[in-house]
């Protein structure tokens, strides 16, 4: 059947669902395929799916924190699988350090000198690691505490955040909202992270093995009791991987995809692997509903999150 292109029309549009939809009814490039992105989310959630987002990248310097727990709040996501970075400046700022949009200086050897770390084009203030550092060294030997037995404490990346989410005091800190709103946080290499070095630290005065296999035998358990789910995959690297594999000890796989990067498929590395390919892996079925994005996540996800809330508000 042959169906002519849509041609987006701005009189159309009025919020952020419309213009979607706009995009959606193009039906072609990569406006087509984020207007089919918020379809299949929908879908999914109506369908009564359990919507699992990995995220990789630098989210929070990025300017993503609020909409992550935002995603939360609403009921949008029920499981995250993320890097140590991620959640380190999540606590940097749940510490009191805000991100900065600007540094004067004249070269990157000008911040190393200051104590200035940059993200592309985000940038840590001099206070943010070492007051990171003063107060996670606080909270991990509180954990150690608190839960060691017998002198030993051996621990998951999940366990610690989960305890840790409510010792915050900022409302608006990812790894504390996921705790009051019982989503559980995988960190699959914690040790690749400050977050992980500073649990290595502290493991040298006290017994703190972090056992990655207790991680892995939790979010199966959550993939095992979700009668559907929707991989929700924003970039690449070990979160998606490991996300995505929950499904492969299953007799199901996922049946929902919808991935946002910026990653070429021709290296061969999984950051770029194609939804598709996952089929041939038995992660995701043929007849599942699903479309990469091709776009930066800083662009995409806040929209796919607005949608989400104002279809939310729409029919309360």
């Amino acid at each position: 059947m042959k169906k002519s292109v849509h041609h987006f029309n701005p009189e159309n549009v009025s919020s952020i669902n419309d213009l979607l939809d706009e995009f959606a009814k193009t039906g072609v490039f990569g406006g087509g395929n984020l207007g089919k992105a918020k379809d299949i989310l929908f879908k999914a959630k109506a369908d009564g799916a359990k919507v699992f987002l990995s995220l990789a990248g630098a989210m929070v310097p990025g300017g993503m924190r609020k909409v992550i727990t935002t995603a939360i709040k609403s009921g949008m996501i029920d499981l995250i699988v993320t890097t140590g970075a991620n959640i380190t400046h999540d606590l940097i700022e749940a510490f009191g350090v805000k991100h900065l949009q600007r540094v004067d200086a004249e070269s990157d050897q000008e911040l190393r000198e200051r104590g200035i770390d940059r993200v592309y084009n985000a940038f840590v203030p001099e206070t943010g690691f070492p007051n990171f550092e003063d107060n996670i060294k606080i909270l991990i030997d509180e954990f150690y505490e608190t839960k060691n037995k017998e002198g030993q404490l051996i621990t998951s990346s999940h366990e610690f955040l989960s305890w840790l989410g409510p010792k915050l005091k900022d409302d608006e800190s990812i790894v504390k909202v996921a705790s009051q709103y019982s989503v559980p946080i995988f960190v699959p290499v914690i040790a690749d992270s400050v977050l992980g070095l500073q649990i290595w630290l502290r493991s040298q005065f006290k017994t703190i093995i972090v056992d990655e296999m207790r991680d892995l035998e939790v979010i199966q358990n959550y993939f095992h009791d979700s009668e559907k789910t929707l991989a929700l995959i924003a970039g690449g690297g070990v979160p998606k991987n490991y996300m995505l594999q929950s499904s492969l000890m299953s007799d199901k796989d996922y049946q929902y995809g919808i991935a946002i990067t910026m990653d070429r498929v021709e290296t061969g590395g999984l950051s770029g692997a194609t939804l598709t390919e996952a089929v041939s892996w038995g992660k995701l079925t043929w007849e599942s509903p699903k479309v990469t994005v091709y776009s930066d996540v800083t662009i995409v996800l806040p929209l796919l999150v607005t949608a989400w809330v104002e279809e939310s508000q729409h029919k309360k």
